[in-house]
């Protein structure tokens, strides 16, 4: 059975307590080179009924590398190097890479480890306040993105938790800790080998 996962988050860098979600996103995207953190992960159905819990690390290079490990309840990695996607199930022992061309822009993944110019693909704007956290709403301009919207909610200048509506209905809601800003990364993280033996798809 095909695993589907949800990689993203938004981060927020330090400002004023009282920043609004948008000054936390424009103050991250300006001063955030690299990032990392703790999650963890809930996938509600439409139901309302929770159907995955996850959790694991995450780790990025910007523009457009990170790195994304599930620990629980199964080890999946997921390693975007700037040009292709390589994802890693350590059970099935399976590889499937594919190239990220332009398509990282118009992803929740944008919001982390793209570039700047996030206004390009996608509209912004404030969500107000709700359970102690500042939240901003991204809708993405491509309507093949495969998600409706995102919310980021800020706490503290740092990111707090995430909602992810996809176009089925179903919702992902990811929640972080530990989070460290511009920490010392080695580049050969954002670099995937296919282990020997390994079954690889895409290439």
């Amino acid at each position: 059975m095909k695993r589907q996962l949800i990689f993203c988050l938004g981060l927020a860098a330090p400002v004023m307590a009282w920043a609004s979600g948008l000054e936390q996103l424009n103050q991250f995207l300006n001063s955030t080179k690299t990032a990392r953190a703790v999650f963890t992960q809930q996938v509600i159905a439409k139901s309302g009924r929770t159907t995955q819990n996850a959790n694991g690390t995450m780790s990025f290079l910007r523009p457009g590398k990170f790195r994304w490990e599930y620990i629980k309840p199964y080890n999946q990695l997921i390693v975007v190097d700037g040009v292709k996607l390589w994802s890693y199930d350590k059970d099935l022992n399976q590889v499937v890479i594919k190239p990220m061309g332009q398509v990282l822009g118009s992803t929740p993944a944008a919001l982390l480890a793209g570039s700047n110019d996030l206004q390009k693909n996608f509209m912004l704007r404030e969500d107000g306040a709700s359970e102690g956290l500042e939240w901003l709403e991204a809708t993405p301009r491509n309507k093949d993105s495969g998600f409706e919207r995102v919310r980021i909610g800020m706490k503290g200048n740092l990111p707090q938790s995430m909602e992810v509506l996809d176009n089925f209905g179903q919702t992902t809601v990811l929640k972080f800790s530990g989070f460290e800003r511009n920490p010392p990364l080695h580049a050969d993280q954002f670099v995937f080998t296919p282990p020997k033996g390994a079954d690889v798809v895409g290439e």
